[in-house]
C-alpha cells in the first residue's frame, strides 16, 4: 500500500477493477443529536468525462452508470462506524470508450464545511485481489462543502490514479460538473 499526498499518481496497470473507499468520521459535536444541526452527511460519487463532457455519474441516487462500469454500494449518512463508510467499485474493462476519466468526490448533503470531518481518507482497493493499492488521507478541514478527492484517467489501454484533495463548493453531485472541469 502506497501512502499518495496530493498531486501524485499511480500507474494502475493489470488492475481491472478497483474499489475507492471513503472513510470519515465526525468531530465531536459536530451536528451531534441534540444540537438542532443535522447530522454530518457525506456522500461519494463518481463522475465520468468524455472529451471534457460530462458522460455519467454513480452516486447515493442513481447507484449506477448506464454502462454498469462504476456502481455505488449504498449510502451512509452518518460515518458511524469502523472503515469504509462509502465505496464505489469500478470496472475498468467496462467503461465506455469515450470515457477518459472518472472523477471520485465527496459532498456534504446537509452543507456542511468538511472542517466538521476527522480521519478522513479515500482508499484505492484492487477488487480481484483485494489488497489495497493506495490510501489519500486528508488531515487538514477542507473550508468547502465539497472535495475532489482523485481521477481514473484511461492512458491507452490502462488507467492511472492521479490525487488531487480540492475543496470545492457542492452539495449534490449534479453540482459538481463545471466545477470539476479545471482538473481535467
Amino acid at each position: 500500500m502506497i501512502e499518495l499526498s496530493r498531486g501524485e499518481e499511480l500507474d494502475l496497470d493489470g488492475v481491472t477493477r478497483v474499489r475507492m473507499g471513503l472513510g470519515w468520521d465526525r468531530l465531536p459535536n459536530a451536528g451531534a443529536a441534540g444540537s438542532g444541526l443535522p447530522d454530518v452527511d457525506l456522500d461519494a460519487s463518481a463522475v465520468q468525462f468524455a472529451g471534457g463532457q460530462l458522460f455519467d455519474l454513480a452516486f447515493y441516487n442513481n447507484l449506477s452508470t448506464r454502462d454498469g462500469s462504476v456502481v455505488h454500494l449504498g449510502d451512509n449518512k452518518t460515518g458511524r462506524g469502523e472503515g469504509d463508510d462509502e465505496e464505489i467499485t469500478v470496472d475498468l474493462a467496462r467503461v465506455h470508450g469515450p470515457v477518459d476519466t472518472v472523477f471520485f468526490v465527496v459532498s456534504s448533503y446537509q452543507g456542511h464545511s468538511l472542517e466538521w470531518i476527522a480521519r478522513a481518507s479515500c482508499r484505492i482497493v484492487d477488487e480481484e485481489r483485494g489488497t489495497e493499492l493506495a490510501r489519500f488521507t486528508m488531515t487538514n478541514g477542507v473550508p468547502e462543502t465539497g472535495l475532489v478527492l482523485a481521477k481514473l484517467v484511461r492512458q491507452g489501454a490502462g488507467w492511472k490514479l492521479v490525487t488531487i484533495g480540492r475543496g470545492i463548493a457542492m452539495r449534490v453531485p449534479s453540482e459538481s460538473t463545471a466545477k470539476l472541469r479545471p482538473f481535467l
